[in-house]
């Protein structure tokens, strides 16, 4: 691999970029219109621009991408995470124009991006998956409440061809199940093209544990143990660390092993993610999805392995063997990560677009680390997800890591469009969090205590 091009932007663009920076790898940055003055781009050895700001005019377009590539003498695509990272089409038109998709096969993301045959692989790899029902196409519910029943509530309705809690809802009232589905089905086939969607059992205590996998294209597979994901507003992702806490290692590591079986199932080949939802009652878990790319939250893995796993992305696509050098990777440590987001707690999260006319990182510290994609003086822009930063640190136990991240976000020296900051050093400085009692519904449990007092001293 001589020259990469990255097909995304922002914060996963820069850290693409460092990685392959490493490895004495070119690399080529794409942009919109509104990102022509962006840090990725003024990273990069050379950069295209796509077209104009709304991503279906520019970072959706796969022509464009492999157009730009080609036109750049790139001879590999790196997709990082959301936009097209899990196309199955996009990684087809890259490997058909004779390019290297850092990623697994076109195939693979496909079987893993239909929940229903990812359902299916996954049973036949021995992996425990909850109950669940056939897909229901749009406007086809036929048998929809017969299938409620046998599911159990509460249940979710969950678009067949979704990810990261988008085209997803809860149901406990069996008289809403259709109405709920019709909604849901509408919003799936907006996001993604598809309004096809299941219904899945509902762990009302649950945790989200997701095991960092690693294949090589053949059938062998190991993983860099777990995180907990299980901080979430709204399905999304608020705060991952890594071991997860207060939980069993035996637990750990039989996820661990079904985790390898399906990704040796379907010859992964890349980083990947299987995640499973855990009953916080009784310790069962459950297949939930494998994200076929790199998390948003790698960092966190990559702190307690001591593993570059971009860096292991790009050798393994250039051709080199790391199964010997993966699986001894071992778990040293804690790591905790919180997404700082433009965004107005005060105001329901409404994302809050705008200038940073200040934002000062921190001194480096021991133990922490700033990914972003932000520069003083950089526009919020209404037209992609409002994350600022992610802010990661690392500990000899799990105490000294929440430490060190309260410190770094309250050394943040930001100003412009509000911000979650004081919310996630309410939830890192939150005594239930700090004993490890994490939980999906924390934030729903804790949110009078994590939002700031409005002015007139409610909350």
């Amino acid at each position: 691999m001589k020259r990469l091009l990255i097909a995304n932007r922002g914060e996963i663009a820069c850290r693409i970029i460092r990685a392959a920076r490493s490895l004495d790898i070119e690399t080529v940055a794409v942009y919109s219109e509104a990102d022509a003055q962006a840090l990725h781009v003024e990273m990069a050895d050379d950069a295209v621009c796509l077209g104009p700001p709304p991503a279906a005019q520019s970072y959706l377009r796969q022509d464009a991408l492999v157009a730009a590539a080609q036109a750049t003498g790139a001879d590999a695509v790196h997709p990082g995470y959301g936009f097209l990272s899990e196309s199955a089409s996009f990684a087809r038109a890259v490997t058909e124009a004779g390019l290297v998709w850092v990623g697994p096969a076109p195939d693979t993301i496909a079987d893993m991006g239909d929940k229903g045959r990812a359902r299916a692989l996954a049973i036949q790899a021995g992996v425990p998956v909850l109950p669940g029902s056939d897909s229901f196409a749009e406007a086809a519910l036929d048998g929809l409440e017969a299938a409620g029943e046998t599911v159990g509530y509460p249940l979710l309705v969950k678009a067949t061809a979704g990810g990261g809690g988008i085209g997803m809802q809860r149901v406990d009232d069996p008289a809403k199940l259709r109405k709920v589905t019709e909604r849901t089905q509408a919003a799936a086939s907006r996001s993604f093209g598809d309004g096809s969607v299941f219904l899945e059992r509902f762990i009302p205590r649950a945790r989200h544990i997701e095991i960092q996998v690693f294949g090589f294209g053949d059938g062998r597979a190991v993983h860099l143990f777990e995180r907990d994901c299980s901080l979430q507003r709204r399905f999304q992702k608020v705060v991952e660390e890594s071991p997860a806490p207060n939980l069993d290692r035996a637990i750990v590591t039989r996820m661990g092993d079904v985790a390898c079986a399906l990704a040796s199932a379907v010859n992964y080949s890349g980083a990947g993610t299987v995640e499973f939802v855990l009953d916080a009652d009784t310790g069962a878990f459950f297949f939930l999805e494998m994200n076929t790319r790199i998390q948003v939250e790698h960092p966190v893995s990559e702190l307690v392995t001591g593993t570059d796993l971009v860096a292991a992305q790009l050798r393994l696509a250039s051709g080199e063997d790391l199964f010997d050098e993966l699986s001894h990777a071992a778990l040293t440590g804690h790591a905790v990560e919180c997404r700082l987001y433009a965004e107005n707690p005060a105001r329901k999260f409404l994302p809050s677009p705008g200038r940073l006319s200040r934002f000062r990182l921190p001194a480096q510290a021991e133990g922490t680390r700033i990914d972003t994609g932000i520069r003083e003086g950089d526009e919020i822009t209404p037209f992609y997800d409002p994350m600022i930063a992610k802010v990661i640190a690392w500990g000899d136990t799990r105490e000294t890591a929440i430490a060190r991240l309260t410190t770094a976000l309250r050394a943040l020296d930001i100003e412009g469009p509000a911000t979650n900051r004081d919310f996630l050093v309410a939830i890192t400085s939150n005594p239930t969090f700090r004993n490890g009692d994490v939980w999906t519904g924390f934030i729903d449990k804790h949110l009078d205590d994590l939002l700031p007092p409005r002015p007139d001293g409610s909350t």
